[in-house]
């Protein structure tokens, strides 16, 4: 056995018991031990770790630990490029696409209203959303910390909201989501690319008052579902613009909006 000292900064903390939040404290390790391995023991999914420090010098997960080793472990950077320092990972996703579990309903379908490939069903397994995150590059969405910790999946998010909108707001402001918006390109309903359609195409499948108040319209490549800019639009437009302005809008305001379009829907 060896013994290391640990530190875990900002939101990390939320997964530890409490007697080691916010402060250092030792364990003893297996010899063998990796990073990683104690990292996960403390409760921490790896997905949420970003940097890890060993004696001052970064480290990847698979770096064994030695006896009188401090380590220090950091969450995810907004205000700072820590790329030169960064070992933690082999390569960054070029695409931003998400897989969510089964609980994360509503928040799949506004990053879909965002414009980002997201899959969702509800009976996905564990190991089939891991399976599917490691084959497609898919940053893994769940409130289940366990399953961040399977084998292979390498990004992920444990979400702390417990509110579709607050999750949405929190996402965007914790992986920086607003420069990569592109609304209203996906189906919210099943995920695919929404393409122009003339209206004389869809004429039939229009309510009446649809038919005399709008022109421009959408339709999902994949379900034929068709798409307006009818009041739902505008609660969605709001909605978008309350999670990426600071302060614009509340968390209840948020949620008021989001409940109303999708009762729109």
């Amino acid at each position: 056995m060896v013994t290391a000292t640990f530190r875990f900064y900002e939101e990390l903390n939320d997964f530890l018991a409490p007697e080691r939040r916010k402060r250092q404290f030792s364990s003893a390790c297996a010899r063998s031990a990796t990073i990683k391995h104690m990292i996960e023991a403390f409760g921490v999914p790896h997905t949420e770790v970003e940097l890890i420090l060993v004696n001052g010098e970064s480290v990847g997960f698979d770096h064994r630990l030695r006896d009188g080793d401090h380590v220090a472990v950091y969450p995810r950077f907004e205000a700072f490029d820590i790329t030169p320092l960064l070992r933690v990972r082999e390569w960054p996703l070029r695409v931003t696409r998400f897989i969510a579990d089964a609980h994360l309903g509503g928040l799949a379908r506004l990053l879909r209203m965002a414009g980002f490939d997201t899959l969702y069903r509800n009976d996905y397994r564990d190991r089939e959303i891991a399976d599917i995150a490691i084959r497609e590059g898919r940053i893994v969405l769940t409130r289940d910390r366990e399953l961040l910790k399977l084998r292979g999946i390498t990004h992920g998010c444990y979400i702390h909201a417990l509110k579709p909108a607050q999750q949405f707001a929190e996402m965007v402001d914790r992986l920086d989501l607003a420069r990569s918006l592109n609304p209203f390109t996906r189906c919210m309903a099943c995920n695919a690319s929404l393409q122009s359609v003339d209206k004389a195409l869809v004429l039939e499948k229009l309510p009446p008052s649809v038919k005399l108040n709008y022109e421009r319209f959408t339709i999902c490549k994949l379900c034929g579902r068709i798409f307006w800019e009818g009041s739902h639009w505008k609660r969605m437009q709001a909605l978008l613009a309350g999670s990426v302005q600071a302060g614009s809008a509340g968390s209840s305001d948020r949620d008021r909006q989001f409940q109303l379009f999708t009762k729109a829907l």
